[in-house]
């Protein structure tokens, strides 16, 4: 029985610790890389978590861009979740 208390413990604490790896975006600073001439340039956005408490950049691809950038406009509320490393966009018809 005591085994399975800490068991349970354990799974509880790992996901507190887990919950706390997911910060809400509260601004995106896309930017543009030239790359060498005649070549492609890059593209990245920085995403400013919880109102500057930590950030990440991520680098999509040029066709990734432009989605991505959309979904943030449609969406009320985004998380980025620094575990998985995902972007979840909520509350975004499908009409």
């Amino acid at each position: 029985m005591a085994k399975e208390n800490n068991t349970q413990k354990n799974q509880q604490q790992e996901r507190i610790e887990r919950g706390y790896k997911i910060r809400q975006v509260t601004q995106v600073q896309p930017s543009w890389k030239e790359g060498g001439r005649g070549a492609d340039g890059e593209f990245f956005i920085q995403l400013v978590l919880d109102n500057g408490v930590d950030e990440y950049i991520i680098q999509p691809s040029s066709s990734d861009v432009d989605v991505i950038l959309e979904m943030f406009e449609k969406s009320k509320y985004t998380v980025w979740d620094d575990e998985r490393q995902i972007l979840i966009f909520e509350n975004i018809s499908t009409k």
